[in-house]
């Protein structure tokens, strides 16, 4: 006669393999949800980038660089300048030279 009411101990072992695997697929369950709520998340983020038009630090530090460089070249042309301007100023006179003609443009 089964009763349905085993208190044995195969009935312990059997529930407890039943809740191992219950947990076992929770988990499993948790791990795909974990991975799903990541890739949205990095979705949004991605989404959040593109609006508020956020650059890369790469492109950031490339940009930072090229405006380093132009701030030398600028501030040696400068110098540069001012050299000119020193020695044109010694060598010529007191007078402003005129402007010459203009050259002929060809039209047509």
């Amino acid at each position: 006669m089964d009763t349905g009411s085993e208190s044995g101990p195969g009935r312990r072992g059997r529930f407890f393999d039943d809740l191992a695997g219950m947990a076992g697929g929770a988990f499993s369950v948790m791990s795909g949800l974990r991975a799903e709520m990541e890739a949205m998340a990095k979705s949004q983020v991605e989404t959040l980038v593109q609006r508020l038009e956020l650059v890369r630090r790469e492109e950031l530090d490339a940009a930072l660089e090229v405006a380093r460089r132009a701030r030398e070249e600028s501030a040696a042309l400068a110098e540069r300048v001012a050299q000119l301007e020193a020695k044109l100023a010694g060598h010529q006179p007191e007078e402003e030279p005129k402007p010459g003609p203009l050259p002929e443009q060809d039209i047509g």
